[in-house]
């Protein structure tokens, strides 16, 4: 068994579809499980969508029928008699859509958002397997909330490893092309629950480790692992083979090509990992697996944006110490922050943070209660593996530096 993850950006629209097939049949598809993202930017527009339920009423509609034109027009482009099943599936699901729209009595924002963004995936995965099948590839389409159980952290569910594994390991077809979603999950309710933005390579790795498959492969629109990512970096180099404890580090400060919790399923069981061009499906790619090494004297480039850093000092000039610490640190775990960066003198504290769940302003209140507190809004972070000082000093250039960390192998900085 091999797992293969297609993201958003290589199902986007009709070509990416017609490609997807495309790459299926260059390499092979014999006991395969396809994980597939939603199309392109749905679950941005499903966020709208979310947020127009909660705040903006009267643009609600019309955000749903952008998500549903979207959609439309690519089956319009796949399928040239309107009579095709997929039509009617699909308009099931924007009808499902609604109607959860229109009867939750929830006020949780974070269920609500899972319940609403999952039909990206849901539609995706229906349309490509149509697809698929009306090219005589068949497929089998798996509802993942049936077979990845979770608990009801919303937006950031964890797995129940042991009902997952035998969910997936008692209900799986080995004889033909297997298609499921990625990101998605379901609780002990059976409430739809979703793994974290970009979800979909963590989900293609829980497949993969309870199915023990032989390999899971990535396809970006990318050659492979970059030192650094080319939207900001010139002349980023393809690392063509990497450590898992690379990539996990990478991963782990923000490398946008893998998610962050991919590689620890695999790792238990060796499994290697690549990542390819789905543009190029020939060429060799990046590979993750046992006992390789980086290669040398390439530092590493990772950037993070839209972040916040807050720095607090205390209103006595008392110390900062463990107790003053600890209460930090429950309070960014209550309003579910994820921190990137901190640092610590006698009386300060600097905490680099992601406000993922919007809670700032509460968290703010709480902290100022008790410290005097500076906020930075929209900053940078940048990461640098295996760094040198000459690569170090361009960085900085024409930067305003808030908060500079380094160790022998990594530093971070804070810009503004």
């Amino acid at each position: 068994m091999q797992v293969f993850k297609f993201g958003g950006a290589s199902v986007k629209d009709a070509n990416g579809i017609k490609n997807l097939a495309k790459v299926l049949q260059t390499v092979g598809y014999k006991n395969t499980l396809v994980v597939v993202s939603a199309m392109g930017k749905t679950t941005n527009a499903l966020e709208v969508v979310v947020d127009n339920y909660f705040n903006r009423k009267e643009y609600l509609k019309s955000a749903l029928q952008e998500v549903i034109k979207f959609h439309n027009n690519i089956l319009l482009d796949l399928f040239e008699n309107e009579s095709h099943p997929i039509f009617k599936k699909v308009n099931t699901l924007f009808r499902e859509l609604d109607d959860i729209l229109r009867t939750n009595k929830s006020p949780d924002y974070n269920f609500v958002y899972d319940q609403i963004t999952c039909f990206g995936e849901l539609v995706s995965t229906k349309i490509i397997s149509a697809y698929l099948d009306s090219i005589n590839i068949s497929t089998h389409w798996i509802d993942a909330r049936t077979q990845i159980k979770t608990d009801s952290y919303y937006r950031r569910a964890n797995v129940n490893w042991e009902e997952t594994q035998h969910n997936i390991s008692s209900n799986f077809e080995n004889s033909i092309l297997n298609i499921t979603q990625g990101f998605l999950g379901s609780d002990a309710n059976n409430f739809t629950t979703t793994l974290g933005r970009e979800g979909s390579d963590y989900t293609a790795a829980i497949y993969a480790y309870c199915l023990n498959a032989k390999s899971v492969t990535i396809w970006k629109d990318v050659p492979g692992v970059l030192n650094a990512d080319p939207r900001y970096f010139d002349n980023a180099q393809l690392l063509h083979q990497i450590s898992y404890e690379e990539a996990i580090e990478l991963a782990f400060y923000g490398a946008s090509v893998i998610h962050p919790k991919t590689l620890q399923p695999l790792q238990r069981k060796e499994i290697p990992l690549y990542v390819k061009s789905f543009l190029n499906p020939k060429n060799e790619g990046t590979r993750v697996g046992k006992g390789i090494t980086l290669q040398p004297d390439i530092p590493c480039f990772i950037v993070k944006k839209e972040l916040v850093l807050i720095s607090l000092s205390s209103l006595d000039f008392s110390y900062i110490v463990e107790d003053n610490i600890s209460e930090i640190f429950q309070l960014l775990h209550t309003h579910k922050m994820k921190v990137d960066v901190i640092q610590n003198s006698a009386i300060s504290f600097s905490v680099c943070i992601d406000n993922i769940f919007n809670n700032l302003e509460q968290l703010l209140q709480h902290l100022k209660a008790k410290f005097k507190v500076t906020c930075h809004k929209n900053v940078s972070l940048y990461t640098i593996r295996h760094y040198n000082n000459e690569v170090l000093k361009k960085l900085e250039e024409d930067k305003r530096v808030l908060l500079k960390q380094l160790t022998q192998e990594i530093v971070q900085i804070v810009t503004k």
